[in-house]
Formats: structure tokens, C-alpha cells, sequence
């Protein structure tokens, strides 16, 4: 059945079989970022898209979905390279783990780096929530895996099939996961702790102040609004 998100209400009706359990060790605010991007990022780097330890994830961006494959790439013991057009956002990502920070608004462009990072070899995985194709393809290994995620950069799609054939790279799109997933992930993520990178959390009554912030592009994490106290959260932004 549909379900109407996106709505600031304190209390809904849901089927059962719509609820996981929240891993113990998050506060409601922490769990409520999981269903969407924590879940897409876990299918894009599970199964298939499994790297091994000491293999390369690029992840473009420092939206949810990039922040949370960045933590679980780093859960498998990969290698990350991270991009950003943003110096303040390439530190926060080497504070979270990246081993590599690209800015991906300089010259040289941020696949001709991957590809000096990677001494010429390219990167096994690739997390594309931008949509330029024909940039992954050039910083992917031979054989390597793209998962196509988003499309920012919508205008910024062509691509020639014989370059994607001679590398013999492999595209998955995909979109958010399944129950299984969802599930497995909160194991995952409560054995190992993992927390949500979080950049501020609103009360319901600045709600308009939380979608400002998130338009701003400036936010790193997730921008919260809290729709009741939670006594297990340490910190409070109003």
C-alpha cells in the first residue's frame, strides 16, 4: 500500500510489516535517517557491490546516501576516496574516515585523481548520486562496479556504450532496498555502533529554519526535526 511520508505528524497508523526494530544503541532522531538513505547505501555495498578489504569505493558527494556507504565501506575495511566541491566538507570527510578527499570542483577532475590514487588501476566501486556517467566509467577499474544512485547532474548523462564495453564496467541502479536489508543493516550497525552523521536538529516549531538549512547545500549529515523530546539525545538545536 502507498504510505504518505514526508509529513510532520507526532502520530500515524502503519502496517506492521512497514516496522524494523531500532538498533539500541540510537536515539529516535539517529534511527529515523536510516529508512532511506542508510538502506540504499547497505544495498549499494552489499551483495555484488560487497567490496573486499583494501579495495576502492569512490563516493561522490556529502549527502546521506555518500556518508553512510563512506561509513559502511569503511565497516568492510575498503578504501574510500571522497569528493567534494566543498574544502570544509573534504576535512569532515577525512575526519569521518575517508582515506582520500577529492575537490571535484579543480582541476585536474576528480577521475584523473582517483586513477593517480589508484596508480593507474581505477576504483572497484564507485557510489554515483550525480548522474555523470561518463566520469565513473573513467575512474572505474577494469570490470569495476558503478552504482547508480542519483541523478544531481541530470544534463550530464551521455555516455558512449564502446567505452563502457571495452571496460567492461558493470552499472546497477538501484533504489532504496528491501526489509532484509533494512534489517541486516541495523544488525550491523548495532554491533559495530555505527551513529548517523547528524548536522542539526530542529524542533517542530522551526520547521520552515530546518528546510531552509537543507536548501543552503552548507549542511553535512542529515538535517533533522524532532517532533517530541527524546531523553536518550544529548544535544539540541533549536
Amino acid at each position: 500500500m502507498g504510505l504518505p511520508w514526508g509529513k510532520c505528524s507526532q502520530y500515524r497508523v502503519l502496517p506492521e510489516e512497514v516496522l524494523v526494530r531500532v538498533p539500541e544503541h540510537l536515539n529516535d532522531t539517529e534511527a529515523a535517517t536510516l529508512p532511506c538513505a542508510a538502506v540504499t547505501a547497505w544495498n549499494a555495498l552489499s551483495g555484488e557491490g560487497s567490496p573486499k578489504p583494501g579495495e576502492t569505493v569512490v563516493v561522490l558527494g556529502s549527502g546521506g546516501v555518500s556518508l553512510f556507504s563512506l561509513q559502511f565501506a569503511r565497516l568492510k575495511k575498503a578504501r574510500v576516496i571522497a569528493c567534494s566541491r566543498s574544502e570544509a566538507k573534504i576535512t569532515q570527510l577525512l575526519k569521518l574516515g575517508a582515506d582520500h578527499a577529492i575537490n571535484s570542483g579543480v582541476s585536474p577532475g576528480w577521475p584523473e585523481v582517483v586513477m593517480q590514487l589508484t596508480e593507474g588501476r581505477g576504483a572497484d566501486y564507485i557510489i554515483d548520486v550525480v548522474g555523470r556517467l561518463a566520469d565513473s566509467v573513467h575512474a572505474l577499474r577494469f570490470g569495476g562496479l558503478i552504482s547508480v544512485i542519483g541523478m544531481l547532474d541530470r544534463f550530464s548523462t551521455e555516455i558512449d556504450p564502446a567505452v563502457i564495453m571495452a571496460k567492461k564496467a558493470r552499472l546497477r541502479g538501484l533504489q532504496v532496498g528491501s526489509r532484509e536489508m533494512f534489517e541486516a543493516m541495523n544488525r550491523a550497525l548495532f554491533r559495530h555502533r555505527i551513529r548517523p552523521v547528524i548536522d542539526r536538529v530542529y524542533n517542530l516549531t522551526a520547521v520552515q529554519a530546518a528546510y531552509r538549512r537543507l536548501e543552503s547545500g552548507d549542511q553535512f549529515g542529515k538535517v533533522c526535526i524532532r517532533l517530541w523530546p527524546d531523553t536518550k539525545e544529548k544535544s539540541d538545536f533549536n
